[in-house]
């Protein structure tokens, strides 16, 4: 297997197993602190803006011009905009809700287990709808990651890095309901360990779709985007669940300083790798 798909395949079990952590966050503790994932996923969309922008949208400017990056840029834009329809959108609700909701359930005349079976199974149907969209959803990012490994190790790192801190808060979002519909760890965590594989599938897939010897204009393209993708997943995704969980002030605070530090990664990689770099 080529050096360059096994790099990207390497890079996206980083970013799809991340997952498992989150799965992890939610077996350790009952009632996950909903305040830190907001400030993680705030943290996670300050790199992935700093990506988007900084490092491919601008490169691909530069190299291939500013109409053609743009036209690139926007038509990833518009594809993901257009996928997004069909995924179900993830929702992370704390256990003590559930629990209420529950207890609640359960105290009416004439409900009892019953009522406690149907609410499991809702739950539980909820949490496989949410592994099956994130699937989805992660299935594009490994494609990410190997156009990027292609352009460099540079840009593989820093779009895994990303990835992976945005995936932490996805493998809650699968985790939480399953545990409790099912009370079982291993079923909540092999679920979202699934659901993250879905990443390097999207590698192997597409590096069967496109040579290792794109054409560089193409390639740039590609990367705009990319970046695109990944802009618009922010946007629409991350930052409104940061906002939600940690309060709009914290987590503005908590995008700059992602910014700041993928900036600071991007330029100390860059000084350690060589420009021609292509692994």
């Amino acid at each position: 297997m080529d050096s360059q798909v096994l790099v990207a395949l390497a890079l996206s079990l980083v970013g799809g197993l991340s997952t498992s952590l989150g799965a992890l966050f939610v077996i350790v503790n009952k009632a996950p602190n909903l305040k830190m994932l907001g400030l993680l996923q705030g943290f996670a969309a300050g790199l992935m803006l700093s990506i988007s922008f900084l490092d491919l949208a601008h490169n691909a400017i530069n190299s291939i011009g500013f109409l053609k990056g743009n036209l690139w840029f926007f038509a990833g834009v518009l594809f993901f905009a257009f996928v997004v329809n069909f995924i179900p959108e993830p929702t992370v609700v704390p256990q003590s809700e559930t629990d209420k909701k529950m207890k609640h359930e359960t105290e009416d005349e004439g409900s009892g287990k019953d009522m406690m079976k149907k609410h499991r199974r809702q739950v539980f149907f909820s949490g496989i709808i949410t592994a099956v969209g994130i699937s989805l959803h992660n299935f594009p990012e490994g494609m990410a990651v190997f156009l990027g490994s292609i352009k460099g190790l540079r840009v593989g790192v820093n779009l895994a890095l990303a990835i992976a801190l945005h995936n932490i808060p996805e493998g809650v979002a699968v985790a939480l309901p399953v545990y409790f519909a099912t009370n079982s760890k291993w079923q909540a965590f092999k679920l979202a360990t699934l659901s993250g594989l879905a990443e390097p599938l999207g590698v192997i897939i597409v590096a069967y779709l496109f040579p290792s010897s794109l054409n560089p204009e193409i390639l740039e393209g590609l990367l705009g985007a990319v970046g695109g993708v990944m802009a618009f997943l922010t946007l629409h995704e991350m930052l409104p669940l940061a906002f939600d969980y940690a309060g709009q002030k914290q987590a503005v605070k908590a995008v700059f300083f992602g910014m700041a530090f993928m900036s600071a990664s991007l330029y100390f990689l860059e000084i350690s790798l060589p420009e021609d770099m292509s692994l």
